[in-house]
This record gives C-alpha cells, structure tokens and sequence, in this order.
C-alpha cells in the first residue's frame, strides 16, 4: 500500500488464513484458507448456509473473526484508509436507506470518499439507471434495480478489488450478461473479483478460479479445469452398435459402461476415436465427458446439500393423494 493509503495494483490479493467464525456452539465458518489472484475472477460457491456470506462479512470488516485473519493487499479492511477507494462491496442490495433515491446514496457515497460528483452521473450511466430512475427512493426499485444500484456504489471510487455477494441476483439476462463482461473487462484491467453466486452456469463463464465451501469448511479450490482434472479422460460416444464398440474398446484395455443412449468411456476423445478406427466401428456421437460446473459442484458438495437426488416415484408420488391422481 502506498503512503496515501491507496492499494497499488499488483498488491491486491484477498488471503484468508485459518478463518472461523462461532455463534455459541455453531461454527459458521470453520477454519478456511484461500487466496484470490490479482487480475482473476475468483467464484466463491457453496450451498445456503454454507458460510459463504459469514466470511464476506469478516473481509469486510462488518463481523469479527473468532479466529483467524482475513486481509486485503496485506492489510485487514479497518486498516485501510478510505477503504471505499479499494475495496468495493456488495453484500445486500438492500442494505442502504430506504427512503433516499439512487441519486442521493451514490452523491452519499462519492461526499465520504472524497470523489467529484460528476462521477454519480459516471456510475448511474454505467449500470444504466437512467435520471428518473436515480430520482426515485430505494424503496420503489425493483430488486434488478436494487443490484445495479448496489455495483454503482460498488465501483464508485474506482476499487481494485470487488467483494460481491450474488449480483446477479433479480437480474434478467441482458444484466446477467451485462454484469458478466463488466466483470471479465474489471480483472482485465488488473484488478481483482471475489465473486459469490448460485448461478453456477454464469460463474463456470467469468470464473477463473474456484473456491467450493460446505458446511462452513473448504472442500476444493483452484482452477475449474484442474478440479475437473479427475474426470477429463472421460468419453460420452454412442456407435451404430454399442456393444460393438464397447467390445472393441475392451480389447483395448480400456472400460466403458452405458449411460444414456451410449457408452460413458475411461479415455479421450482421441483414444476412443482411435479405436473405432481400427475396428472399423461407425460413431455418431464423440464428445467430452468431462464434468461441467454444476455436477462438480454437488459432488463435492454433497454431505452439504439439503436435497438428495430425487428418488425413483416421488415425483409421482407429489402428484397424488390419498391413491387418487389430483
């Protein structure tokens, strides 16, 4: 950090060392440890009541830690001056004054920072509110409205680390996508996302790292690819003769069992192409069988999730009662 306080753009790491957080006998947040790289989008993913949040709350300043640190380039966020100027956050859309407009909580902000009012008008342009929307009070704003206001305040003194809790969230698709490439172009420049979301799909686009919690512990992180790296030589292929190709496949050494209207295979797309060739087996379906985000996510999530898969019947069984169809 440089003597006027303000983080200098290579010192903008977010490092979590041994963090917990107990309410009486519950332990929220229980002993995490992780570290965002400058430059990245880092998704910060896990099932409600994870901790998620909890965690958030301490980088921030906003719960003490029971043990542990959190820092933000080095420093906790008390420590840092006008730590609006660094750190942007967004943890509740709601969490401003109800009875101010959109105008009047950005021009709040800007007066605390230190910031010239034109750049109120920078921001709302940015998150498109346009100037009978920012004269309107929080309480009349969709929630959509709610979060674009909430990025404004966010990115208002120019940070070069965000901390956002579920932006997304009451966004339609163009705000999803308009919120996806405000923060691929953010870590472009340099600086540094920590992202929390249930849309898994958005993060598996904008994410470049992963932090994966469940009942308050970390269960995996790093990079999507490398915590997919377990299941990457897996083949879906589907033959005009299955068990034709599933034959040829075991001659070679490699397994493959049914799943769907094909084979799941035990190799790459290569090897598997390779085998067909030489046994003269005609594929017409050859793809990856690689994991996308949202299995990932609940394998490793698992002993944290409040619903299993559903059984077989119950469905069925939601759509009767006392032995009558409804």
């Amino acid at each position: 950090m440089s003597a006027d306080g303000r983080t200098r753009t290579l010192d903008t790491m977010i490092e979590v060392k041994g963090l917990t957080r107990t309410y009486g006998g519950y332990t929220a947040v229980d002993d995490i440890s992780f570290r965002t790289r400058p430059g990245s989008v880092t998704g910060f993913l896990g099932p409600n009541g994870a901790g998620k949040t909890t965690a958030m709350r301490i980088m921030v300043g906003l719960t003490a830690a029971t043990r542990g640190e959190a820092t933000i380039g080095g420093h906790r966020y008390h420590d840092i001056v006008n730590p609006g100027r660094h750190v942007g956050v967004l943890l509740d859309a709601g969490a401003q004054h109800a009875g101010r407009t959109g105008r009047e909580i950005l021009s709040l902000g800007a007066r605390i920072m230190g910031l010239p009012v034109s750049r109120v008008d920078e921001m709302l342009d940015l998150v498109s509110l346009d100037d009978d929307e920012a004269k309107r009070k929080l309480r009349n704003y969709s929630l959509g409205m709610k979060q674009r206001l909430g990025i404004a305040h966010a990115l208002l003194g120019d940070p070069e680390v965000l901390v956002l809790d579920e932006p997304a969230n009451g966004l339609d698709p163009a705000g999803i996508r308009w919120m996806r490439d405000l923060l691929r172009g953010y870590a472009r420049r340099g600086g540094t996302v920590l992202l929390s979301s249930h849309l898994l799909h958005e993060v598996e686009l904008v994410a470049d790292d992963l932090v994966l919690i469940g009942r308050g512990r970390i269960v995996a992180s790093g990079d999507r690819e490398s915590l997919a790296s377990t299941d990457a030589a897996s083949t879906l292929a589907r033959a005009r003769d299955n068990d034709e190709l599933a034959a040829a496949l075991a001659r070679e050494g490699i397994t493959a069992v049914p799943e769907g209207a094909g084979l799941r295979v035990s190799a790459s797309t290569a090897d598997v192409s390779r085998v067909s060739v030489q046994h003269s087996v005609i594929l017409t379906d050859l793809r990856s069988g690689a994991k996308g985000l949202e299995d990932l996510f609940l394998d490793l999530t698992s002993s944290a999730q409040r619903e299993g898969a559903a059984a077989p019947g119950s469905l069925a069984a939601l759509s009767t009662s006392n032995g009558s169809p409804r």
